[in-house]
């Protein structure tokens, strides 16, 4: 059980307010939000932030490739024993035993017993049978628990229960394809990456740059993104990257700074296959990060100049 509560340097915009807002009116209603989208694209802390607007504890899973319904609902672990000595009669020692498998519930079954809010983090990367057990708690409002569960065959879902997940989208690795039954329960928004406003005030609050520089960096990685270089979509936490490291050695984000253009080498030009497989392509890559470098950190900037609200950039060559 955790109470989750704003972290020092949080950001709300304009952007995440409104996406806060929408999902609190499904969950208002009586009704779990799945929010689905790509990695950086602020899931797991708009989950959090949730739970903190409700109100109340909730309870963190993260899916797993090897989870199973008792990894949800509990199980057997361990045994009891119990030993009865009756010397009443001096006379006669009676002595009973016996040992008895102990039943303990999981995070799924004390979120439905006690009214906790359920963060079901990531939930599409445990197999889809894992999630079974979901389907009648979300509709009937009852969590069907084995036989040997202290001998309760059902426990009533509390009023109070609130269940949000996350997902990737299904091509992304490791994520499977999870029942039409289960998405049919709840309400998906899809996210997408945070708008230029909230990546901006994001970078600066974590890193503490300049706005000037925080910019330069937001409408470099907004450009990559937009160019696709790399192939798996910069986010926000590519932006955070660049400008803690810049902080720490009191770099500036302009073209022709030798620790600005490695590290944005380093963090946007890497290449995400296997080593050996995908080499052709990283002297592209580079080159084309080191042109939208010169094209949106020059030396000189023009403050005055708004950043293209797309964040699209035109490649040399």
């Amino acid at each position: 059980m955790l109470a989750a509560r704003p972290r020092a340097g949080f950001v709300e915009t304009a952007y995440i307010t409104s996406l806060a807002d929408r999902a609190l009116a499904y969950i208002t209603a009586g009704y779990p939000v799945h929010l689905r989208g790509p990695s950086g694209s602020g899931k797991t802390t708009l989950a959090l932030h949730l739970a903190h607007r409700i109100g109340q504890p909730f309870i963190l899973i993260c899916g797993d490739d090897e989870f199973g319904s008792s990894d949800l609902v509990g199980g057997q672990h361990g045994f009891f024993r119990r030993k009865v000595i009756d010397n009443f009669v001096h006379s006669v020692l009676k002595t009973e035993e016996d040992v008895s498998q102990r039943w303990v519930d999981n995070r799924l079954t004390t979120a439905c017993r006690e009214g906790f809010t359920l963060v079901y983090d990531e939930f599409t990367r445990s197999r889809p049978e894992a999630n079974n057990v979901l389907l009648s708690v979300l509709e009937e409002k009852i969590l069907l628990l084995p036989a040997s569960a202290n001998g309760n065959s059902y426990l009533k879902v509390h009023p109070n229960f609130v269940a949000i997940f996350t997902s990737n989208p299904d091509e992304y690795a490791g994520v499977h394809k999870t029942q039409d039954a289960l998405c049919d329960r709840m309400v998906t928004i899809d996210l997408e990456h945070f708008d230029r406003e909230t990546e901006l005030a994001i970078a600066q609050a974590q890193s503490g740059l300049p706005l000037a520089d925080a910019a330069a960096i937001v409408d470099l990685v907004r450009a990559c993104r937009a160019a696709r270089v790399p192939e798996f979509c910069p986010s926000v936490r590519s932006c955070v990257m660049i400008a803690k490291v810049l902080a720490l050695h009191e770099a500036p984000a302009v073209a022709g700074n030798a620790t600005f253009e490695q590290v944005c080498l380093d963090v946007l030009a890497a290449d995400g296959a296997r080593p050996g497989t995908a080499r052709a392509k990283a002297p592209r890559r580079r080159d084309i990060v080191l042109e939208l470098i010169r094209q949106r950190c020059p030396s000189v900037r023009n403050v005055g100049t708004p950043a293209a609200a797309d964040g699209t950039a035109t490649l040399a060559g």
